[in-house]
C-alpha cells in the first residue's frame, strides 16, 4: 500500500524536523500497513529549495534500509506559475507521470478557470494530474460540484486522511465523506507531517478503503 503524499523528508519544509523524526515517521508508516512512500515536500514559498530537497531524499533513502521511496513534490499552483510550466518536468513524481497539484484553499469557484488552463496544459504535456486534499478547498466545501468538474476534467483526487479527525482546519470531514461516498477520490494519503498523522491514516484506511475499491 502506497502513501503518495507526505512530508517525511528531514528539515526541508513544515514536516519532519530531523532524520531521527523521519525514521520515526517511517516506522509509524510501516505499522499503519504502508509498503511504499512517495515523498512530497512543499513546492511553495517559503520552503522550496529543489537541491536541498533532493539531498534530503538521498539522506533518508540511505537510512531507510531499503524501504521503497520515491521522490515527488506537492506543487502549489501559484508557485508553479511563478516558476513556469517548464518546471513540471522536474516536479512530477520521479519515474512516473504523476503530478501532485495543490490549489488555493481560499479560492472561490471563479478562480478555477485559471486552474483549468493549468491542468489542461499539464495533461497536454503527458502528466496525470492529482489534486491534493480537495476537502480543504473552500470552493468545494461550498459546492461539491466543483469536485465533480475536476474529475470530469480527468483529474484524480487525493484525500488527506486527517479528515477523519476533522482535518487541519476543522471543516474537512463533511466534504471528504461526501466525496468518498460519491466515488470522487482515487487516493487516500497521510499528508503526514508528524508521527501521529499515521494513526489517522490507519483509521481512515480501515474504515473507508472499501469506498475506493
Amino acid at each position: 500500500m502506497r502513501d503518495m503524499h507526505c512530508h517525511i523528508l528531514p528539515g526541508v519544509d513544515d514536516g519532519s524536523r530531523s532524520l531521527e523524526e523521519s525514521l520515526q515517521m517511517l516506522e509509524a508508516a510501516k505499522a499503519a500497513g504502508i509498503t511504499s512512500i512517495t515523498c512530497t515536500p512543499h513546492c511553495r514559498d517559503p520552503y522550496f529549495d529543489y537541491e536541498a530537497m533532493w539531498q534530503a531524499f538521498y539522506e533518508l533513502e540511505d537510512a531507510a534500509g531499503g524501504f521503497p521511496l520515491q521522490m515527488g513534490f506537492e506543487v502549489n499552483h501559484r508557485k508553479l506559475m511563478d516558476l513556469g510550466l517548464e518546471w513540471a518536468q522536474a516536479l512530477h513524481f520521479d519515474g512516473s507521470n504523476e503530478f501532485l497539484l495543490e490549489l488555493s484553499t481560499s479560492a472561490m469557484p471563479s478562480r478555477y478557470a485559471d486552474y483549468e488552463r493549468t491542468i489542461f496544459a499539464l495533461q497536454g504535456m503527458g502528466y496525470e494530474v492529482i489534486i491534493a486534499h480537495p476537502e480543504r478547498y473552500i470552493a468545494i466545501q461550498k459546492d461539491i460540484n466543483v469536485a465533480y468538474e475536476l474529475v470530469e476534467m480527468g483529474c484524480k483526487l487525493q484525500a488527506s486522511t486527517d479528515f477523519i479527525a476533522g482535518g487541519r482546519f476543522g471543516r474537512e470531514r463533511k466534504p471528504a465523506l461526501k466525496m468518498l461516498k460519491g466515488g470522487l477520490y482515487s487516493y487516500l494519503a497521510s499528508d503526514a507531517h508528524r508521527v501521529k498523522h499515521y494513526e489517522y491514516f490507519a483509521k481512515a484506511w480501515g474504515k473507508y478503503a472499501d469506498l475506493l475499491a
